[in-house]
């Protein structure tokens, strides 16, 4: 299933993407769900399933008229990678890790598909990273290479939009990594049967104002999604609606020569085979 949360009418709604268009839950079952983050908080993604396969298929909606909302409005965790491509470590000052870089963004950093990136006038460093989204679907610690993946609910985009110079204002990064609506994180919720085991070997790109500023592939990743999973629990409980950001690949602003920063009226897209499409537009403030 490709699952989103859209706002119709000032009430919230489910939707699975076709080739068609966009069937509201809603409309095949008025008993539905409509908050997409707490079916994934409570483990019912297979509730959504069961609704969809006694579908006709009729499309309700097409998906440009509506009002994306993030896939989980308030994540409990959001954990993220840095230094987890080769190519993008060859960019700063850094050395590849032994284990992964963990660091981690507020609810309040999100930001839904096609809403604007808040780039602070404060700093014009405001940087894009193209990245592939984790959500967890279950309760979970400590868990092993045979059964991280059964923990997923499912993938998604995100862009971890960074103020590289408040990133750098110590060694911690969280400053530059947390400023309000700068994480664009959408549009789909995308589960697991749809793509190849643990998203591996997926294009992954970034476009900024329709120029190619990222290319890569998720099995470029240093930590893949397993073992990430595994060494993240080894700490912390992960819970349902969790999501874990695994990183950039090359190409990013701060690495170019000049830098390469996100500007009042840019747009900027994730795009990751098979996952989606995230565009947000960019508005100084």
């Amino acid at each position: 299933m490709r699952l989103l949360a859209f706002v119709k009418d000032s009430q919230p709604n489910i939707g699975a993407l076709t080739d068609a268009g966009v069937i509201d839950l809603s409309f095949v079952d008025a008993t539905a769900p409509t908050d997409l983050g707490t079916v994934i908080k409570s483990g019912r993604i297979a509730e959504l399933a069961d609704i969809l396969a006694v579908s006709d298929g009729t499309v309700h909606h097409q998906l440009d008229d509506l009002d994306l909302q993030l896939p989980v409005a308030t994540p409990g965790k959001i954990i993220c990678l840095g230094l987890n491509y080769m190519d993008h470590i060859a960019e700063g000052p850094f050395e590849k890790q032994a284990f992964p870089a963990i660091f981690m963004r507020s609810p309040t950093s999100l930001v839904a598909a096609h809403k604007p990136i808040l780039a602070p006038r404060i700093s014009n460093t405001m940087d894009y990273e193209a990245e592939l989204a984790v959500v967890i679907g279950q309760k979970c610690k400590n868990l092993t290479a045979d059964n991280a993946l059964d923990v997923i609910a499912g993938y998604s985009c995100f862009n971890d939009g960074s103020v590289r110079e408040y990133q750098r204002h110590t060694i911690q990064w969280t400053m530059g990594k947390n400023f309000d609506r700068t994480g664009p994180f959408g549009p789909f919720l995308v589960t697991p049967d749809e793509l190849p085991p643990a998203a591996d070997g997926l294009k992954i790109e970034c476009r900024l104002n329709g120029r190619t500023v990222q290319s890569s592939s998720t099995d470029m990743m240093i930590f893949k999604v397993v073992e990430t999973l595994v060494y993240i629990t080894e700490a912390m409980t992960l819970d349902a609606g969790d999501v874990v950001v695994m990183g950039t690949p090359s190409g990013v602003g701060h690495g170019r020569i000049p830098p390469l920063w996100m500007q009042d009226g840019d747009v900027v897209e994730v795009e990751i085979e098979k996952v989606g499409l995230l565009s947000n537009p960019v508005r100084a403030i």
